[in-house]
């Protein structure tokens, strides 16, 4: 079981990777005024997703305790994050306060998972 997981919290650190390095990656452009979502950020997002609700699943399974308050709000934060890159995905480019959010509330998530214990 903790092979499992452990591919899980991978899968879920490569999300979190291209998440945030589409957003790095958009950076100039952000001061330009022409950033947009690339793709690579709604798929991280997704992944993030995905391989999240899959590890409390399986940490849940194997008798771990959870901390539901702390997967709430990281549920939340990505919820929101996720729910505004699908919908601006296919703009040419997006509100730079817009797109300010999307980093910064990803890495408040980044800083939630690692430093609340």
């Amino acid at each position: 079981m903790r092979v499992l997981i452990d591919v899980f919290v991978a899968l879920h650190i490569i999300g979190i990777a291209s998440l945030l390095g589409g957003f790095l990656t958009q950076m100039k452009a952000m001061g330009a005024g022409t950033a947009r979502f690339v793709p690579a950020m709604l798929h991280g997002a997704l992944t993030m997703l995905v391989t999240g609700i899959a590890l409390v699943g399986l940490d849940q399974a194997d008798d771990h305790p959870v901390n539901n308050v702390k997967i709430g709000i990281k549920l939340l934060i990505l919820v929101v994050i996720l729910a505004l890159v699908y919908v601006k995905r296919d703009e040419e480019k997006v509100d730079k306060g817009l797109f300010a959010a999307v980093g910064g509330l990803t890495i408040v998530n980044i800083f939630i998972a690692t430093l609340w214990t």
